[in-house]
């Protein structure tokens, strides 16, 4: 393909701060009508990543309070590509760790992020089903 992940990510990405609550996040995801947020620490640095469904398996699901447990305490998944990187090895490594979504990081800042839209308007028909078949995969 000879397109780098930078090329094909979408950026102006934001993050929730890892002190935000669950309910901050939930409102931003809202609003920005997206399903999973990168969390970022004090030093503006990748900590994570959260989605809808992290908020309620592991929280709501758990009886957790959304106003007092923070992103960063459900902070997990630290899983990136490099901008630089091929968009085959981002493949590799949502496939790896059957992740849909995938931060992009250049000079150890979040840039942007390859969700599978993004995939779906780069790969034919054939790699995606193959994509999207390892994801979904049970280990």
């Amino acid at each position: 393909m000879g397109k780098k992940a930078r090329d094909v990510m979408h950026e102006g990405v934001q993050c929730i701060g890892e002190h935000e609550t669950l309910r901050t996040a939930t409102q931003m995801m809202a609003d920005l009508g997206v399903g999973a947020l990168p969390i970022c620490g004090d030093d503006d640095r990748l900590k994570g990543i959260i989605t809808d469904r992290d908020i309620v398996v592991m929280c709501c699901a758990h009886g957790m309070d959304i106003d007092r447990t923070t992103a960063g305490e459900l902070a997990r998944g630290l899983v990136w590509v490099d901008a630089d990187a091929s968009v085959e090895e981002a493949l590799f490594a949502m496939e790896e760790h059957h992740i849909k979504r995938l931060p992009v990081i250049a000079r150890h800042r979040l840039v942007g992020i390859i969700s599978e839209a993004d995939l779906a308007k780069e790969l034919p028909d054939s790699k995606l089903a193959e994509f999207v078949h390892r994801v979904y995969a049970l280990d």
